[in-house]
């Protein structure tokens, strides 16, 4: 009976329990599957945004794959960039992986850009592979805009309006300053795109040559019959070697007469010359001055040394008498030739007029 009684009470126990572990267990489950719903509506609402690039690339011909699309984020890529573009690109009839595109957006490099220059290559039948265009974007130039110049050739002046000057000025072998504009009319080089000189270059050297063309004319009025003479000269010296354009044509817009930069020169050489010979002049002047001067000094020091010595004849002559040296009658007689000479003198000088 004890047996049987402790049965009896462990299954009254048992059915006693169930009834309320079974209620936890439901309450554990809602929430759970509550949580994972909740999880599930946000990724949903994150991936949407794929699904809905993924949809639109695979209606469009140019599937990317869902994944895809989920790492270029992870990777910080844009993939609605990626996607855009390469769409872009199918529909023009050019096959760019994905892979690649998102290869140059890693790279720093504008992958729009890129695809648009690749487009309007191919329609105008300009060789333009992917890894020219990236190499070309990637170092700095824009891309675009090359393969525009090369489809329609841009016209520089020269010299620029960044330079601040109006015209390009050279003096003929005549002295005649000419001052002349021109425009160069120039196509991009694709191929020689990468390390190729610039626009600075190219009007750098089309104003040398001008400059060279007319100073090597024997007069201006020559240039200016011909101005097509200075285009010919400097196109003939092919000026794009080097740099990332082909020079087209170039064409003297306007061509006037300046000064007379020969005779200014002369003019100023001569005032030159003038102020030089004047300085000269001044140099001789007070140098002989400074020599009269020192040869008055000179003079007024030897009449010193003469009034001295003279100073020293009485001294002299009484030494003479009282040492018995010099006699009376011989003094006397130096006297009279003194006097002598005296008189001889005066009566030389010409008389003065009053």
């Amino acid at each position: 009976m004890t047996t049987e009684h402790a049965l009896h009470n462990g299954f009254t126990l048992l059915a006693q329990v169930a009834p309320a572990t079974s209620g936890n267990f439901n309450i554990i489950f809602w929430v759970v599957l509550a949580i994972v719903g909740l999880i599930g509506f946000v990724m949903l609402i994150v991936i949407s945004q794929y699904i809905q690039l993924a949809v639109q690339a695979w209606l469009s011909g140019a599937p990317v794959s869902l994944l895809k699309l989920v790492m270029m984020r992870l990777r910080k890529v844009s993939p609605t960039e990626i996607v855009f573009n390469r769409i872009s690109a199918k529909k023009a009839g050019l096959d760019i992986d994905s892979d690649q595109l998102e290869s140059h957006f890693l790279a720093g490099g504008n992958i729009e850009r890129v695809v648009r220059a690749m487009i309007a290559a191919d329609k105008a039948k300009i060789d333009l592979p992917w890894d020219r265009a990236t190499a070309i974007d990637l170092a700095g130039r824009d891309i675009l805009d090359a393969v525009k110049t090369s489809v329609d050739p841009k016209v520089i002046d020269c010299p620029s309006v960044q330079s601040g000057r109006q015209t390009i000025d050279a003096v003929a072998k005549d002295g005649i300053q000419l001052k002349a504009r021109a425009r160069v009319t120039v196509r991009t080089n694709i191929a020689r795109l990468v390390g190729g000189a610039t626009e600075e270059t190219i009007i750098a050297r089309v104003g040398e040559g001008i400059i060279s063309t007319i100073g090597s004319a024997e007069d201006h009025k020559s240039v200016l019959e011909n101005p097509d003479k200075i285009s010919k000269t400097v196109l003939a010296k092919g000026l794009d070697s080097g740099t990332a354009f082909e020079i087209l044509s170039i064409d003297i817009a306007d061509i006037d007469v300046g000064e007379n930069i020969g005779a200014n020169l002369q003019t100023a050489q001569a005032e030159a010359d003038t102020k030089r010979f004047q300085a000269q002049a001044e140099q001789r002047r007070a140098l002989a001055v400074a020599l009269e001067a020192e040869h008055q000094a000179e003079a007024e020091k030897n009449r010193a040394l003469v009034v001295l010595a003279e100073a020293e004849i009485p001294k002299a002559i009484s030494e003479a008498l009282r040492s018995g040296n010099l006699g009376l009658m011989d003094y006397y007689k130096m006297q009279n030739i003194m006097a002598d000479t005296s008189m001889r003198s005066s009566l030389g000088k010409p008389e003065q007029q009053s």
